[in-house]
This record gives C-alpha cells, structure tokens and sequence, in this order.
C-alpha cells in the first residue's frame, strides 16, 4: 500500500515519488572519507533511461575548491568523455552583495575536462555543498548524453553560492561510470546516492 499526501503517491512499492516524472529507486550509496574521489563502476546501465545522484554535505579537505564530475565509457578506466557544457551561478554573501552570472570559465567546449558542478567551497568546519546531478539515458548508444545539476554551497568567503549546469557528453557510447571529486585535495566527508528513475 503507498503513502499518499494531497492526492499525490509519496511511496509506493518501496520507490519514491521523484518530481522527476517518475518513482526514485534507491540503486546504492558512497560515504566519503578522506576520499580522491568516489566512483560509481555499477549500476548505471539499461535498467533506467535517468540516473539521478544526491549529493548531502560534501565537506571539502581544501579551502576554496571546486566539486566536479567526469564520465566514462569503459567501466571506470577512463574518464575523459568529451563534454559541452554552460555554468550559471548565483550568490548571497552573509554580509552584503549579490549577483547572477554566467561563469564562461566553468563551461566545457568539446572538452575532456572535469565538469565543475559548484565552485569556491569553503573548508570551515561548517561549510559544504549539497545538491544533485540528473544523467539522462546514459546507456543509449544513438545520442549523445545529456546532464542537469543543480547545487548550493557555502563558499570560502561566507557566502551561499548556487551552480546550475546542464550539457552533454559528446558520445553515441554507452555511459556505464561516472566519477565526483573536488578540483584540489579530498573530500573530507559527505554521501552521494544513485537513484535510478523508473
């Protein structure tokens, strides 16, 4: 039997309502600990056309860096999908200021650089960065492969700092791993769950 709040089913089955058009299936989860990086090499394949990754208090070991990700046709032995890419952010400072801009240096153009996801995070014992990354039908081998993030931090500087980024990977190849990691140093602390999107 589902839970159902307001007319709309919440759980069902053991899945959860995403908002995504479809039920969230929890697929597996990864805890940092002064970690490089963490890898997902399963559960991304033709069992779901969407992938949807959490991030929850993503605590950097370096002052001011950037959380990013990359992708990989082969299982985890690469990651160097060729990726295009536009970086929007947002910010608030505690004290005072505030913009909205397009950060052409975080964009990719045919690159097999890592994506940035957020940028300038800071490594006070209370700042990190949540948000999400959403992979669509990566296991597709006749388009290429689309990819929207949406992420909020703490910045070095004490500010909330918001990135939103969408593009693609530039391959008809099947996406089957895909790789978090902060642009200098570990990450301290924080999970990252995959849900597949039935």
């Amino acid at each position: 039997m589902g839970l159902i709040s307001n007319g709309s089913t919440i759980f069902d089955n053991g899945s959860m309502a995403s908002g995504f058009g479809g039920s969230l299936v929890f697929l597996s989860k990864q805890t940092a600990s002064a970690s490089s990086s963490i890898s997902f090499t399963s559960g991304i394949d033709s069992t779901y056309k969407e992938y949807l990754f959490t991030f929850k208090n993503m605590h950097p070991a370096t002052d001011n860096v950037q959380f990013e990700f990359n992708l990989s046709t082969d299982g985890g032995s690469n990651y160097n999908v060729t990726k295009t890419s536009s970086f929007f952010r947002a910010y608030h400072s505690e004290s005072s200021g505030e913009s909205l801009s397009y950060r052409t240096n975080r964009d990719l153009a045919q690159s097999t650089s890592n994506q940035p996801l957020v940028e300038e995070i800071g490594n006070d014992n209370d700042q990190q960065l949540s948000g999400y990354l959403h992979l669509f039908n990566p296991s597709s081998t006749t388009f290429v492969k689309h990819f929207i993030s949406v992420t909020n931090a703490v910045a070095s500087a004490d500010y909330s700092t918001n990135g939103y980024i969408a593009g693609y990977g530039n391959t008809t190849s099947s996406i089957d791993a895909v790789r978090f990691q902060m642009s200098s140093g570990n990450i301290d602390s924080g999970d990252i769950c995959l849900y597949g999107i039935a």
